[in-house]
């Protein structure tokens, strides 16, 4: 295992690279050369996340010269392939993709192997000896991530199965390290979160554990401390004195795809509301940390989820939950819920969501933050906004027939990634009239850079050993204790059904909540 000096100083390393680039560096680029060597290994290889996320996101990393010189990918799973069936497979998945640039694909290729996996002892013994061969062969230098990109029940099977390998432990001379990446959910309520912490700490040391949320990793996502922190005009205002309410949306368009067998399980609340939203309302209202690292923030978004007031479902405005109908969407009709392909006839699992919860303390007191999620909306949009109370006084009551429309800053996350703030000015022309306008900033538009996918930010990461976009199970457990008794009072009362609110497809959701909807999505509803 690394020694406490070995640890200080791999977080030293991963926070210098994270700091301002020195004169003559481009914000575009990174120094490859201090990328340590590593091999990758991929469980679930032959899966949708491995095949649609994690490769596309590696290929695009080795294409723009931001993996270490020495790396290698191990693709694991159960389907028996050899190592040049495995490549014909990928090849032929990310040809599909418009930017896929097959000049670099045989070098790429060159790093991709394959290994079929049991999930049993003898055959984790027989990939150790694997991939001790290929660390010589590959000169990686023994270190491992290990990627778990495979059902949430397997998490940790393989977890335990690696430590009795041998595969867990890290080398005591400061060479070697060995990380694992585990995806949501992180267990399925409280008790099943901390069963799998307890499971993944007999062979792993925290800092060894990267609980991943690519949420984090998108550029406004990550500009939100920067937007708040480093620009005098904001922190200020961002106070219960000048906000009336924050808005937080994340709608899709899609519906559950094929995964019914794990969203009848799970629902909007487990699949969105505990890891995305809830991480997303912590960085817009967390205090600012003493310094910029990773234990630091996350210091501060547990605080967060520690103020926020315990949930109660009186009065009813507080919670709605809702189910998508048979309805459109572009102009195509698509089935309700209950009739998708693996769904109970008579689920009543929820697809919306609509929450107002209450950050108790002194900057927060009183402001309402609205968490709106769901399936099969009018279409897909995620954005962050800040809505600023009405002008105290209007001293141009007896010449504006008008209300003085508040000020509003929205962090668009998808589908464009922009920070916009609207503002009154007067309209030319003879007459006292008022028009809002905006100041924006659009990525597509100021950024000339091929940009880092979300994945490829979060892949990135781990081989840095940068825990700073990562959950930690102390923010992990505080999440689900504040959902647990959500989940348990909707999960059992008697009347469950009565408070699942039916919306088409292609809408809003739920009457219930339209207002409070359009209100965040503002003039482009």
């Amino acid at each position: 295992m690394q020694t406490d000096d070995e640890k200080i100083t791999a977080t030293n390393a991963a926070e210098k690279l994270r700091a301002s680039p020195k004169k003559g560096c481009s914000c575009d680029s990174l120094a490859v050369g201090r990328l340590e060597p590593c091999t990758l290994v991929i469980f679930g290889a032959s899966g949708d996340l491995a095949t649609r996320k994690l490769i596309p996101a590696l290929f695009k990393m080795f294409v723009a010269g931001s993996l270490p010189g020495s790396f290698a990918i191990v693709g694991c799973g159960r389907t028996e392939m050899s190592g040049e069936e495995f490549h014909n497979r990928l090849e032929g998945l990310l040809e599909k993709q418009k930017d896929f640039d097959g000049r670099h694909w045989r070098s790429f290729a060159s790093c991709l192997h394959y290994h079929p996996l049991a999930y049993t002892s003898e055959s984790f013994r027989k990939l150790a000896a694997y991939l001790r061969d290929l660390d010589k062969t590959a000169q990686t230098d023994g270190n491992y991530l290990f990627h778990l990109a495979v059902p949430p029940t397997l998490y940790g099977v393989i977890g335990e199965l690696l430590g009795e390998a041998g595969l867990s432990h890290e080398k005591r001379e400061g060479k070697g390290w060995t990380r694992i990446v585990v995806e949501k959910p992180f267990g399925h309520n409280l008790q099943t979160a901390v069963e799998l912490d307890t499971t993944l700490h007999r062979s792993f040391e925290e800092h060894q554990i990267f609980r991943i949320d690519h949420y984090l990793a998108k550029e406004t996502v990550q500009n939100v401390l920067m937007l708040r922190f480093a620009n005098a005009i904001f922190e200020p205002l961002w106070n219960r004195n000048f906000i009336d309410y924050v808005g937080i949306i994340a709608a899709e368009s899609l519906g559950i795809e094929q995964r019914a067998g794990y969203y009848e399980k799970a629902g909007v609340i487990r699949d969105m509301f505990q890891n995305h939203m809830l991480q997303l309302l912590s960085l817009t209202a967390m205090e600012p940390p003493a310094r910029f690292e990773a234990d630091r923030v996350r210091d501060e978004k547990v605080k967060v989820f520690q103020a926020i007031r315990p949930f109660s479902l009186k009065p009813d405005d507080n919670l709605v939950l809702g189910q998508y109908e048979d309805g459109n969407i572009n102009g195509a009709a698509v089935p309700g819920y209950r009739g998708e392909e693996g769904v109970n006839p008579k689920s009543l699992t929820p697809t919306f969501a609509m929450m107002r919860l209450f950050v108790d303390n002194w900057r927060w007191k009183g402001v309402p933050f609205h968490l709106i999620s769901g399936k099969r909306l009018q279409r897909k949009v995620t954005r962050i906004v800040i809505q600023f109370k009405d002008v105290p006084h209007t001293l141009f009551e007896n010449v504006l027939a008008e209300h003085i429309t508040a000020n509003r800053l929205e962090m668009g996350i998808y589908p464009e990634e922009a920070i916009r703030l609207s503002f009154q000015t007067k309209n030319p022309g003879p007459r006292l009239c008022l028009k809002t306008m905006a100041m924006d900033f659009e990525y597509s538009r100021n950024y000339k850079g091929s940009g880092f996918d979300p994945y490829a930010k979060v892949l990135l990461d781990c081989i840095l050993g940068d825990q700073m976009l990562f959950w930690r199970q102390d923010g992990v457990e505080a999440s689900w204790g504040l959902l647990s008794p959500i989940l348990d009072d909707c999960e059992q009362c008697r009347g469950r059904g009565e408070r699942l609110h039916p919306y088409a497809a292609g809408s809003w959701g739920p009457e219930l909540a339209a207002d409070q909807v359009k209100k965040i999505i503002g003039h482009d509803h």
